[in-house]
């Protein structure tokens, strides 16, 4: 039987890759406004479009956390995973690895993974 991916869970997914992917082109932008010292263009399209997304991404992490029952403790570290570059994609790694990502009633079945309590 496949799994149908839980709307949240897409949405959570689709703004940890942008988020990382926006980190990325800001990194960039900044690296030629201030190493190389060439242009600031990457600093302003790129620092515009990750505050957009990492408000997103944000927003998106609490609704997700919230449907999806992931508990206070996931959902702070995916919200803290916003803060370093690229991280949010670790985090969504974890998240779907640990089963999070499914809809609560498709993971009841499931054994709660080593070292984590059963309610997630």
């Amino acid at each position: 039987m496949k799994r149908v991916t839980h709307p949240d869970a897409q949405a959570f997914r689709i703004a940890a890759f942008l988020e990382a992917a926006t980190w990325a082109g800001l990194l960039v932008g900044m690296f030629l406004k201030y190493v190389t010292k060439t242009t600031e263009v990457g600093v302003q399209v790129f620092g515009q479009a990750h505050g957009l997304v990492f408000l997103a991404y944000a927003a998106l992490t609490v609704v997700a956390g919230i449907r999806l029952r992931w508990g206070w403790w996931p959902t702070l570290v995916a919200l803290a995973a916003s803060v370093p570059p690229m991280f949010t994609l670790l985090a969504e790694r974890w998240l779907h690895r640990t089963g999070r990502l499914e809809a609560p009633a498709d993971r009841g079945a499931r054994p709660a993974p080593e070292g984590e309590p059963a309610d997630r």
